[in-house]
């Protein structure tokens, strides 16, 4: 679990308080990977409590996550600094906190990132890191896998040591989101919710995280008579709960063949989640009427015909991704998951989508 949480509309600015006792030494720098987006945003970069050698590095958002792209960040880092850094600080959706939890890993960790792909394969802690997200739905600012795109699947870091030591929920800092985005990514959460309450993994900690996310997403989401500022408030702590939720039992078919989406074609997390959910009333019936009401209520087209030209190789290449996530099936179905979720069921589904 995450250690040390700070939540508050205003709270980004008790940064520099929370990361100064960490510092190593004026030599060990503090390193800001910052969503692109805001490069330029002189309301959220000013505010950002440089010191020393400190530095802020903008990270595009626009495509997944690659364990290619931590080992670059890695190593740029090692080469331009005397010392490791003293933290790793995420300002940003779940690309750049995924991104900041594996350079932190990787940081005291040999060889590539994607050497570490799958669950308690990490044997060194990580150094000292921080997430502040900028959009709320992944929970990755709460779960203990950092997503990423590697050259044969596309699979988490799972270990105790990927936890952020310290995260800052500032609700302020996503009042700027588009709609689409917004949308896509809280339906993250209220899947996560839908996966998790309907799991076989379910227990009564990840039910009571999972059930307080799911109604404070149908609060967001349905509730049109809601303000601005409660709508923030609320969506960044379903996310939270979300996020605690899926750590304490796991996802399900949604987010395994969403990897698949994303592997081959590069789909962005949140929108391939309801692409392919919004194929899934025979596993969720309740959870997809509700959010077809969502999208309806909210005006949401989502993106037709994706998998239209595709051939028979690469709809291999997304089932394969899609069942080597045995862990989520195992949730979803129970564990003959086999028997049922066959390879021609897999491929019938993507080709709806």
């Amino acid at each position: 679990m995450v250690p040390r949480v700070v939540f508050g509309r205003g709270s980004f600015n008790q940064l520099n308080d929370i990361i100064a006792p960490k510092r190593l030494s004026s030599h060990a720098p503090f390193i800001f990977l910052v969503d692109d987006v805001f490069k330029g945003n002189v309301w959220l970069t000013s505010r950002i409590p440089l010191s020393y050698q400190d530095k802020i590095l903008y990270i595009s958002a626009n495509e997944e996550p690659k364990t290619s792209q931590v080992d670059e960040l890695v190593e740029q880092l090692i080469l331009t600094n005397k010392e490791l850094p003293s933290g790793i600080i995420g300002i940003g959706g779940g690309t750049i906190l995924d991104l900041a939890k594996a350079v932190a890993i990787m940081l005291t960790n040999t060889g590539n990132a994607s050497d570490y792909q799958g669950w308690d394969l990490v044997k060194n802690p990580a150094v000292y890191h921080v997430g502040i997200p900028t959009i709320s739905g992944t929970g990755a600012e709460v779960s203990r896998t950092t997503v990423l795109t590697g050259p044969e699947r596309k699979l988490g870091i799972n270990s105790d040591y990927t936890p952020f030591d310290q995260v800052v929920l500032d609700p302020e800092l996503t009042k700027d989101v588009p709609k689409d985005q917004w949308f896509f990514t809280g339906m993250d959460c209220f899947i996560h919710c839908i996966e998790s309450l309907n799991g076989t993994f379910l227990n009564a900690f990840s039910q009571s995280y999972g059930e307080k996310a799911y109604d404070l997403c149908m609060e967001v989401f349905m509730d049109d008579a809601l303000s601005a500022e409660d709508s923030q408030d609320k969506l960044m702590m379903a996310s939270w709960h979300g996020g605690m939720s899926i750590a304490y039992s796991q996802v399900g078919v949604a987010h395994a063949m969403s990897y698949g989406l994303s592997y081959l074609l590069g789909t962005k997390h949140g929108i391939g989640n309801c692409i392919v959910f919004n194929h899934l009333e025979e596993f969720y019936p309740k959870g997809v009427t509700t959010f077809k009401n969502m999208m309806r209520l909210h005006k949401i087209e989502l993106p037709q015909g994706i998998c239209a030209s595709l051939d028979d190789h690469h709809f291999d290449t997304m089932i394969d991704v899609a069942l080597s996530l045995e862990p989520l099936w195992e949730n979803a179905i129970g564990k003959h998951w086999k028997k049922t979720i066959t390879r021609d069921k897999l491929k019938a589904l993507y080709q709806k989508m």
